[in-house]
């Protein structure tokens, strides 16, 4: 029996992607292979629900598992301890002033399990491209000048798809998630885009929804209004201890 091929996709960066909902099931989302890093092509992915996501010597490989993970922007945990902890902190939240240290921070940290990273020089550059086009943010917490814990990813509309985050100090990208997910819901976004399961993030208050759910959400929300004005201003700047 022959195992079908993920789409090889058009040279052209404006090519289309093939719908997310013929992504095979094994590997869980794999949906299409090759193409480039370009911000046409990476907003089309984006606003079909789709991400890349590949290591070093790979080609380019492009996913939309089902089911999807995700955070409700009015669904992110901190525990009653962690709350406590951030009460007195001198810790700051606010967006877009350091986005390529953000990047390169979340690429360098090590993770659990995880042997390199999947955040290539390529992949670096093709974000902070689409930070200078407006749509790639990075959400920061800083102690004094100390970067302590960040998140960034994409906006389209009102969907915020993210892609990393990291921490300097026990409990930043915790507050930097947090933070995000807090401007979001005052800013009547519904959701963050988690793409695919891990611990941490169900410990948080991630949820499992359908594809054809989460689909659903995206395709109400990227033609939607986005942050009412520049990102940066519109987030502003506030203590961690307001999550508290």
């Amino acid at each position: 029996m022959s195992r079908r091929l993920p789409w090889a996709l058009d040279a052209r960066a404006d090519a289309p992607f093939p719908p997310a909902e013929t992504a095979l099931r094994d590997p869980d989302g794999l949906l299409a292979i090759g193409g480039d890093l370009s911000p046409v092509r990476l907003l089309n992915a984006y606003a079909g629900g789709i991400f890349p996501w590949f290591s070093e010597g790979q080609p380019l490989l492009w996913w939309s598992p089902d089911p999807r993970m995700v955070f409700r922007t009015d669904g992110v945990r901190l525990s009653s301890r962690f709350r406590r902890s951030v009460r007195g902190s001198d810790w700051v939240v606010r967006a877009d002033t350091c986005f390529a240290e953000v990047i390169a921070a979340c690429a360098s940290t090590p993770r659990p399990g995880q042997d390199g990273t999947w955040i290539t020089g390529q992949m670096q550059a093709a974000y902070i491209d689409l930070h200078a086009l407006g749509y790639a943010h990075s959400v920061e917490v800083f102690s004094a000048d100390r970067l302590v814990g960040a998140i960034y990813g994409v906006a389209i509309g009102r969907m915020f798809f993210g892609e990393s985050m990291f921490s300097a100090a026990s409990g930043g990208s915790k507050v930097a998630l947090a933070g995000l997910a807090q401007r979001l819901r005052q800013w009547g976004w519904p959701l963050i885009d988690a793409q695919v399961e891990n611990d941490h993030l169900l410990s948080m208050g991630a949820e499992h929804w359908p594809r054809a759910r989460f689909l659903q959400v995206v395709r109400e929300q990227v033609g939607a209004g986005g942050a009412p004005g520049s990102w940066t201003q519109a987030f502003g700047t506030f203590g961690a201890a307001a999550l508290a």
